[in-house]
């Protein structure tokens, strides 16, 4: 963990209002979610900051093919859902429901293009030089700049470098799966955000985060999902009870799972998915068809071109930039955040980590308490959670309590006719450090939202007893929390 104690920092020899073609303090390879706040941080640092985005457009894979489309795709295709057949408890009905999917996109699109253009308006502000094209470094302290259009590169010259090249999706281990996301048959996560007709049939390879949220999607829509996973269990990393109770209501919903099988080839056969399949345990090969097969089997670092063999920048497996607790590279003057680096892919793990680096570079304390990094499945009900996990504890020796409580007994919940999962929290169990939160899970509609107050309780160090005596607004599903956290260090009122 990169704690306070981390203010130790290089400080910089800050160059402001150099002019055009002079040596820049930062120069950031990547626009991502890594990349853009670490240009962004440093411009208002009063560093001169340039950063090179190859995708022509800010946000990487996040804003334009992740994160944000899936998302505006999440919500869009849950109104449908709800409007179809989820209003009857209300006293609500509609007939005729349909769904327009090219405005759908439309909309998707929408959203998508006016955020990268927000990030374009920041880089203006804060004096942030934004180059379209391909970053490579050459030398310490010298940047390629191949542009998007093509011609010749030019040379960025600078005091520090940061790898902010995010990731990739991987490919399925021991397996044939070509992805072709034109032709829309094997696709990965962006092909699956663009396909122009509803299947009648959708098969996910892996059960993780992209694959079950792209599966919510066309489920909801009325296509029929499969999802095929090597492991025993789904959401690999996730707290195992609340890996099972997510699962049991994902399949309610309609969600069909395939458990303990390794996927051997995936095919486009004639435009049909192909997907052949040994089970793990040993037995008979088995084949399933689809209109389309998902491969979401998780991703790897993107440092294709970067040039790290350049330098000498030591790169780890898969293709992972090796750093320290500062985030630098064997190499100085080089530094790595975000998905190119080890720790969760995730978004705001990458932002926290740039605004880190720009901080330390500008000789303050920028750390980052990776402790405390919430995760969250944005399906519905939404999974959140943050800290430590039971199996972990348990695997480290921790001495620990369990505390839970079901929405079932939450009114809020129950008067939105929407009371499937529970918060789940681990404390600590005797020591100096009794009560202490080490892990808070939730299964909830607004989970994603909620986690929020379990991540400011463990980044303060709280007790479970300092949220069970803290007010919650009635009627709240955050009440819940509360009960949750009171079910740990005594009993809750309303279970």
């Amino acid at each position: 963990m990169l704690g306070r104690s981390l203010a130790r920092a290089v400080r910089p020899r800050l160059s402001r209002g150099l002019a055009t073609g002079e040596t820049y303090d930062m120069v950031v390879i990547g626009g991502g979610p890594g990349g853009y706040p670490t240009a962004i941080k440093a411009g208002q640092l009063g560093m001169k900051v340039a950063c090179i985005e190859m995708r022509g457009r800010l946000g990487g894979t996040c804003l334009n093919v992740g994160c944000i489309p899936s998302k505006a795709l999440l919500h869009s295709s849950h109104l449908y859902e709800e409007a179809a057949k989820g209003w009857g408890p209300h006293g609500i009905s509609a007939d005729n429901v349909k769904m327009d999917l090219d405005k759908l996109m439309k909309h998707k699109a929408k959203t998508v293009t006016g955020l990268t253009g927000g990030i374009e308006g920041l880089f203006k502000k804060y004096k942030v030089d934004y180059f379209k094209g391909k970053g490579e470094i050459t030398a310490p302290g010298s940047v390629a700049m191949h542009p998007m259009e093509g011609g010749p590169a030019q040379t960025l010259s600078t005091k520090n470098i940061v790898i902010a090249t995010g990731s990739v999706p991987a490919g399925v281990p021991g397996a044939t799966v070509t992805v072709d996301n034109d032709a829309k048959v094997i696709v990965d996560s962006t092909g699956c955000l663009d396909l122009e007709k509803i299947p009648e049939k959708l098969i996910v390879i892996g059960a993780g985060v992209i694959g079950l949220e792209m599966g919510s999607v066309w489920r909801r829509l009325g296509t029929e999902v499969t999802v095929v996973e090597y492991l025993d269990r789904i959401t690999p990393g996730i707290d195992d009870e609340i890996a099972k109770k997510f699962k049991q209501i994902l399949e309610k919903q309609g969600m069909k799972f395939k458990m303990g099988y390794a996927v051997k080839s995936a095919t486009n056969e004639g435009g049909k998915g192909k997907l052949v399949m040994d089970p793990v345990g040993g037995g008979a090969t088995e084949t399933l068809e689809a209109d389309v097969i998902l491969s979401a089997t998780g991703r790897v670092p993107y440092t294709e071109g970067l040039g790290a063999e350049n330098v000498g920048v030591k790169l780890g497996a898969r293709g992972m930039v090796e750093i320290d607790d500062h985030f630098a590279t064997n190499v100085p003057g080089i530094y790595a955040i975000g998905d190119a680096v080890r720790g969760a892919m995730l978004a705001h793990k990458a932002e926290e980590e740039g605004i880190a680096i720009a901080e330390q570079l500008a000789g303050l304390g920028g750390h980052v308490n990776y402790d405390a990094i919430p995760g969250v499945i944005y399906t519905h009900p939404e999974v959140a959670s943050v800290g430590k996990t039971e199996e972990q504890l348990k695997g480290e020796g921790v001495a620990y309590k369990v505390g839970t409580f079901p929405f079932m007994a939450n009114s809020r919940a129950r008067a939105m006719a929407d009371a499937d999962g529970l918060v789940k929290f681990l404390i600590q169990d005797g020591g100096a450090h009794d009560g202490m939160v080490l892990g808070i899970h939730i299964i909830a509609s607004n989970a994603g939202e909620m986690i929020a107050e379990g991540v400011l309780a463990m980044e303060y160090g709280a007790s479970a007893e300092d949220i069970g005596r803290t007010c919650h607004a009635h009627p709240t599903m955050s009440e819940a929390f509360k009960e949750a956290a009171m079910s740990a260090y005594g009993k809750p009122i309303h279970f």
